[in-house]
């Protein structure tokens, strides 16, 4: 690839990112939804803790780079039977039918934590942070419903070095523009049970403006707004073998909306793997790991479909999980799976 063509293809990239698409990309979504959906705060009866890292379009010159770390846990000190995401004895196989039938709603109950998300593309370098809280109900017997929010801030950097302009003093880009920060508000809602979950969450609901220029005439950048609507349903093939079909839609204007298929095959709460498809985009490969009660990672292969496809070798993703303060020992998650 020439270095021009190079050049072409990162300008498109971060204009596509300014313009519609401005939050990372994940194929790993399933295995941690928390990442789009506050309301997933707290659902576990442990702290959850994940580190991501996403190397997208491997080989491109100055192509995404994403990493995060997420903390959230459930709020209360009685964990006991019948308590706040509670479960008998020391946790049951979630691949096992009598799991879904011995499955109790969780008790009304609150959750906490935090993300930080760096995300980098071409010259700009962007970091959020956000601390989230949700609400926990047990609608039903098994179902459970769960509003969140998130709140923090935004920093855009951009790197001058990077960039080559014909006139130095383009007023398009100030002198002294390096970043900029602003608040940022999501909100969701997460409807859970033994079989099921689904979930609506916005991100980006302020939408400041986004500008490096002292000129009011360029001013033109904004923070868009990004939904998100996931859905799964657990099919049982034997008692330690389980099907886990999922879909997720985002919505960004004014790119056309994203649709993520995947299918997980979980045996017993040992290991599980997967495949995804993102339309117009990408094919991927997935594989996770549960080691004990206390650690698990995850590892994804996106092979590019798009127009790229000619000049990357892929996207790389894995994600690392620590089961903090799990008092039940179990060996994977059981109400967000």
């Amino acid at each position: 690839m020439n270095k021009k063509l190079t050049v072409i293809v990162i300008l498109l990239c971060c204009f596509k990112s300014l313009s519609a698409q401005q939050r990372p990309q994940y194929t790993q979504y399933i295995f941690n939804n928390y990442i789009l959906n506050p309301a997933i705060t707290g659902i576990e009866n442990y702290i959850d803790v994940k580190a991501g890292y996403r190397n997208q379009w491997q080989g491109l010159t100055d192509a995404p780079v994403t990493s995060y770390i997420s903390v959230h846990a459930p709020i209360g000190k009685q964990f006991t039977q019948g308590s706040a995401t509670s479960f008998s004895g020391e946790g049951n196989n979630p691949m096992n039918r009598s799991f879904v039938q011995t499955y109790k709603a969780s008790e009304p109950h609150h959750g906490v934590g935090f993300h930080l998300v760096s995300d980098k593309i071409g010259p700009f370098v962007r970091t959020d942070f956000n601390f989230t809280y949700a609400y926990h109900l047990g609608l039903t017997q098994n179902m459970n419903l769960a509003v969140g929010v998130a709140a923090g801030v935004s920093r855009i950097a951009l790197d001058r070095t990077k960039i080559i302009l014909e006139d130095p003093s383009d007023p398009a880009i100030g002198m002294n523009a390096e970043s900029q920060i602003q608040p940022d508000l999501g909100a969701g809602i997460w409807l859970y049970g033994p079989r099921y979950f689904a979930g609506v969450s916005a991100q980006q609901l302020l939408g400041k403006t986004i500008s490096f220029s002292d000129n009011t005439n360029y001013n033109l950048g904004k923070q868009q707004k990004h939904f998100f609507m996931t859905a799964g349903y657990k099919i049982y093939l034997g008692d330690d073998i389980a099907a886990i079909p999922s879909v997720m839609f985002k919505v960004v204007s004014p790119a056309p909306v994203s649709i993520d298929l995947n299918t997980k095959i979980a045996f017993q709460d040992k290991f599980w793997v997967g495949a995804s498809y993102r339309k117009d985009d990408s094919f991927a490969a997935l594989a996770g790991l549960n080691v004990g009660h206390f650690f698990n990672m995850s590892y994804s292969y996106d092979f590019t479909t798009s127009e790229l496809r000619s000049v990357t070798n892929g996207t790389h993703e894995i994600v690392i999980g620590l089961l903090l303060n799990n008092r039940y020992k179990v060996t994977c998650p059981q109400r967000n799976w």
